[in-house]
């Protein structure tokens, strides 16, 4: 599951210095994308640009997506001294196609999406997104986006809540955890973080370091910002960019992810497909990739030591064929 208390590294923007998460697995990536001269990197989680960074050292041109103005303001003053090789967009990676269209791209030679969740967005309390500090139980990452997680705990029914908690949480208490919600909000509505966090908190009292509310959090957030569809177009739309040779990279965080990201590469990675009700097996004619990474990479001893976030990640990367 995805740590809500992430470290941060100090990283110079303009005349100060301000905080955002470190990018996890570089090395890994670095290895599976194989950045260089002439190619063209489409990140569609620019975040802090930590990724980009590297990417761009190593001479490859970056496209960054994102739709948090703050990681966008970040990124463009961390990256600017590399010049006309990055370019930064503001959208969800659900919207490639119409991003790049607009600014004039085909076809791409690399992909990543890195699924977690920037310090900076849980570190800033009024976006709403950390159990830690109290601020607006908010959690949109686009600011100015529709629905908030408030909104949601404030007129889902409990069975809705239910239904969101254990899909997106896998939270063992979902059913407990809405009806109090339900009950609560009877008196007043639930406003704030801090108030949710104590709710959950009050029903599963805390076992061992891991806050009971983590996983309700982590649930509230991908149902507000609609993560997994999101992250179902981004599949479908950066597969149909690649060229031939080209690779796609995905590092998620949670179970939820990690699974339909392994699907979406098997599925289309297999040169076989069987049936219990066919004869024998047949060629997959969905198949568009090969598979660059058998299991998932983690990170190593050492990164996890040096940023506890990385120990939740993993890195599934396929090559377009």
């Amino acid at each position: 599951m995805i740590s809500m208390t992430h470290p941060t590294e100090e990283v110079s923007h303009g005349s100060s210095p301000a905080p955002y998460h470190r990018p996890v697995l570089v090395e890994q990536i670095l290895k599976a994308l194989l950045p260089a001269p002439g190619k063209l990197i489409v990140d569609g989680t620019l975040g802090g640009g930590g990724h980009c960074e590297a990417l761009l050292a190593a001479g490859a041109s970056v496209i960054g997506i994102d739709h948090d103005p703050d990681a966008i303001a970040f990124a463009t003053g961390r990256l600017e001294t590399f010049g006309q090789p990055f370019r930064a967009t503001r959208g969800t990676f659900a919207e490639v196609d119409s991003l790049l269209d607009a600014l004039g791209v085909g076809r791409i030679d690399g992909a990543l999406l890195d699924l977690g969740v920037s310090s900076h967005q849980i570190d800033t309390p009024g976006r709403g997104f950390s159990f830690q500090q109290d601020g607006p139980l908010d959690m949109r990452m686009n600011p100015e986006g529709i629905v908030t997680a408030s909104d949601l705990v404030n007129t889902m029914s409990a069975e809705q809540i239910e239904r969101i908690l254990r899909q997106y949480g896998e939270e063992p208490a979902a059913r407990r955890i809405s009806e109090r919600i339900v009950r609560e909000r009877r008196v007043g509505p639930i406003k704030r973080t801090l108030e949710l966090a104590a709710l959950v908190e009050a029903v599963t009292p805390r076992r061992g370091r891991t806050h009971p509310a983590t996983r309700v959090f982590q649930a509230l957030r991908i149902a507000v910002n609609r993560e997994m569809e999101a992250l179902d177009a981004a599949l479908e739309q950066f597969s149909a960019r690649l060229a031939s040779g080209g690779r796609f990279a995905v590092v998620t965080f949670h179970s939820g992810e990690d699974r339909a990201v392994k699907t979406f590469f098997k599925t289309r990675s297999d040169e076989w497909i069987d049936r219990p009700e066919w004869p024998e097996a047949r060629p997959n004619p969905g198949r568009i990739f090969r598979r660059v990474t058998g299991k998932a990479l983690v990170a190593s001893e050492a990164e996890q030591k040096a940023n506890p976030r990385s120990r939740s990640a993993k890195l599934r990367v396929v090559e377009k064929i």
